[in-house]
């Protein structure tokens, strides 16, 4: 399916957000998520179902100054 994750335009074959997470590498629960612009809780991320055309946005911390 076709999504936006970050703004850059991406082919997927996950279904739910966990499934993308892991498609894309990402470990852990120290991130943020949010799906069209609506926050999603880590524990959420499993049942979290994915359409076509759907904007992902996944934000990490960073450190710096």
């Amino acid at each position: 399916m076709r999504l936006v994750v970050n703004g850059q335009p991406l082919e997927a074959e996950a279904e739910t957000l966990a499934g993308l997470l892991a498609e894309l590498g990402y470990e852990g629960n120290w991130y943020a998520t949010a799906l069209n612009s609506e926050f999603v809780a880590g524990a959420d991320r499993k049942e979290t179902r994915l359409s076509n055309g759907d904007r992902v946005e996944i934000l990490t911390p960073r450190q710096g100054g």
